[in-house]
């Protein structure tokens, strides 16, 4: 392997193995961008190199696999004919938090945060190429990187920093504002332990079903369903939903603001499930007895971040904090992280100019959507793009997906052949103008034909409901 590869990195290499006749069956939602892959009976060469950077204390693992298993969604992207590459950024098998964060009570473990936050991904893009090129001889004619959440988050980075890093990205759901996001998410459970109130989960509903069936984004809608009688299984027997419930609801949809009224990040969709679904957390989350009494819940995600590298403590929680408490911690999470874990630089000048493409699907408001990244988010980064870079439309697509959770499920329609679009648009130059999405698992299956930001999708009323042909963009 080319010296050059280093980077600065120590590295090692595993002895590389021949896995034969792999075969699996990949399910939706583990290969972002794609849908589901048989891998049927497929060799190729498995190639491990793990590296250190000096002066830092961290042990990064990529593998390869190269024709002639990794995670599932490597051994989906081989099974295709593609050399696929996947990095732990650091992190082994310690996918919690709560595992690596600190050194010590107090001391974040700034190395492997910044592997996570940023270096790690470009890294693997180097070391990928460098293997391609000593096993096949030449260098690869096109590098993509797909990924969805954190992934998202990591693609939309490759393109500010790291523009070099690959010909095309495709982002969904990217956590844009990652440090505004957890914050942001514990809004709902910040205005719970303030009101002193904790609705149950059938008013929640109540309110976000009220708010579907209204379809029109109509604030008032919100009172409209104010001493309206539900029924709540769970509590043996319906109760009326609560003025506290309206007000909690109200404030996520809003999102989470300081004092003084500036907001901290973007409130969810309307139509977003608020009691959390298979791919999304609580945001108003609570624990009640038959008899109808409900205590204060938390959202484990942001619950984690926040107390971990906010307050920089391990078995720390975030009851009780004061409205000053919680603008401190927000600003703080921003001031430490966001330079490298904000991903929300505008300039892609370089990117552009160098012929890069980027794709990105994030969900829309009024529909069962994606709770844990807030898609005005997106759609607000994209514009400030647009503001500095008129011709964006030539290198960045974004297509809203309605009723879609996050990064899959719901009851919309998933775009399974975002990559393959992407593919099209850097190797041939078709440009994407719509995308096409079918849903997964419901009856009647829907399909529907996704729009560009900031095109809108509308019913034209020419065909049934759930077919494409009856949705045009506009």
């Amino acid at each position: 392997m080319p010296r050059e590869v280093a980077i600065g990195n120590r590295l090692h290499f595993s002895p590389s193995n021949l896995v034969a006749n792999f075969s699996s069956n990949i399910p939706l939602g583990i290969y972002a961008n794609h849908g589901a892959v048989d891998v049927v009976k497929v060799s190729y060469r498995n190639v491990t190199v793990s590296y250190t950077h000096p002066g830092r204390n961290d042990y990064v693992n990529v593998q390869a696999g190269l024709h002639q298993a990794g995670i599932m969604a490597m051994g989906a992207a081989v099974g295709e004919g593609y050399a696929a590459v996947s990095t732990d950024v650091g992190l082994g098998s310690h996918v919690n938090a709560t595992d690596w964060a600190l050194l010590s009570q107090g001391n974040v473990n700034q190395d492997l945060f910044l592997n996570l936050g940023s270096t790690s991904v470009n890294d693997a893009s180097v070391v990928a190429k460098s293997i391609i090129k000593s096993f096949y001889g030449q260098p690869p004619s096109y590098s993509y990187f797909t990924g969805c959440s954190q992934g998202g988050r990591q693609g939309m980075l490759l393109a500010q920093p790291y523009p070099e890093a690959f010909d095309g990205i495709a982002a969904s759901a990217p956590g844009i504002g990652w440090p505004q996001v957890f914050s942001g998410g514990l809004w709902g459970t910040f205005l719970m332990d303030k009101l002193g109130e904790f609705p149950p989960s059938c008013e929640i509903d109540a309110i976000t079903d009220a708010a579907l069936q209204a379809c029109d984004g109509n604030d008032s809608v919100i009172m409209d369903v104010v001493g309206t009688v539900v029924d709540c299984t769970d509590l043996r027997g319906p109760r009326p939903v609560s003025s506290a419930a309206a007000t909690i609801v109200q404030g996520v949809w809003d999102g989470a603001k300081y004092q003084d009224g500036r907001p901290i990040w973007f409130g969810v969709s309307k139509g977003g499930s608020l009691i959390g679904s298979v791919n999304d957390q609580a945001l108003i989350p609570t624990s009640c007895s038959p008899n109808g009494t409900c205590t204060w819940g938390i959202y484990p995600l942001g619950e984690q971040w926040v107390t971990l590298f906010g307050m920089k403590k391990q078995n720390e929680t975030t009851a009780n904090l004061t409205h000053e408490q919680y603008d401190r911690l927000a600003q703080s999470l921003v001031q430490q992280y966001r330079s490298f874990l904000g991903t929300d630089d505008p300039d892609l000048s370089a990117f552009h100019k160098r012929g890069g493409k980027l794709i990105g699907y994030p969900w829309n408001s009024m529909a069962p959507t994606d709770s844990i990244i807030p898609i005005n988010g997106t759609l607000h980064y994209y514009d400030a793009v647009a503001a500095q870079n008129p011709n964006v439309h030539d290198f960045y697509r974004v297509f809203v997906a309605p009723g879609i959770n996050h990064c899959f499920g719901g009851n919309g329609a998933y775009p399974d052949t975002t990559f393959d679009a992407l593919r099209k648009w850097v190797e041939d130059g078709i440009a994407v103008d719509t995308l096409p999405a079918t849903s997964v698992g419901i009856t009647p299956e829907i399909k529907r034909t996704l729009c560009p930001y900031s095109k809108k999708q509308f019913y034209s009323g020419a065909h049934n409901s759930t077919t494409a042909g009856g949705f045009i963009c506009a």
